[in-house]
């Protein structure tokens, strides 16, 4: 069954999405967060996890079997970089399961096979150093914070090559509202300047410089 709203997330840009949520007061910019690679593209809902830096090992990607077919895994590992929680093996089981991609506030390793399958993966960095041992599965779909946002199961992750955003459930529709009618006034103005139009006539006549400009009322 189709996700008619993954499906609109999918055609908007992150940029774009991003003046969206400025404009509704909504903090949903994943920042710090980046592609392994400009031309991954995601979209999907959040599957959550939060790790625990201390505590037995042994748990790092106990999850994997349980995330639907589509969904976006949002890992939240406190931004660490000295403990990687994805590694080859989920990448490739990912990969096959057919799950859309994963988000990871902290670092991944063996980037090579995501490189090599195109498998949509993001995080704050990379490392050959395991989380093994050094960090444990503490919370399966709670509330994640991936980089300054806060993911709860069910939102909108959209990710392309400017990064990742986080689009919250219960206001999803409107989000996606603004942004498209965004997009159709950039689109309004590209169509302006390549028919021969003044930049900044163009920009004007779309008010270009407001249209992300928080709406007093949301």
């Amino acid at each position: 069954m189709t996700d008619k709203n993954v499906e609109r997330a999918s055609r908007i840009e992150t940029a774009t999405l991003s003046d969206a949520l400025d404009k509704l007061g909504i903090a949903g910019q994943c920042l710090g967060i980046k592609p392994l690679n400009q031309n991954f593209r995601l979209a999907g809902r959040a599957f959550t996890l939060a790790y625990a830096p201390t505590g037995p090992g042994g748990t790092v990607g106990d999850f994997i079997d349980d995330v639907p077919e589509g969904a976006v895994v949002a890992i939240d590992n406190g931004g660490r970089p000295d403990a990687t929680v994805w590694g080859d093996i989920m990448t490739l089981y990912a990969h096959k399961k057919g799950i859309g991609g994963t988000v990871i506030d902290g670092a991944c390793r063996d980037t090579h096979l995501a490189l090599e399958l195109g498998y949509p993966l993001y995080s704050r960095s990379y490392s050959m150093r395991t989380g093994k041992d050094r960090v444990q599965l503490e919370a399966v779909q709670c509330v994640a914070n991936i980089g300054d946002a806060r993911v709860r199961p069910g939102d909108i992750l959209r990710g392309d090559s400017d990064g990742v955003i986080a689009i919250p459930q219960d206001r999803e529709d409107e989000v996606l509202a603004v942004a498209e009618a965004l997009d159709a006034a950039e689109a309004r103005i590209r169509d302006a300047i390549l028919s021969g139009m003044r930049l900044e006539d163009a920009r004007k006549q779309q008010g270009y410089h407001q249209l992300q400009t928080p709406d007093p009322k949301a």
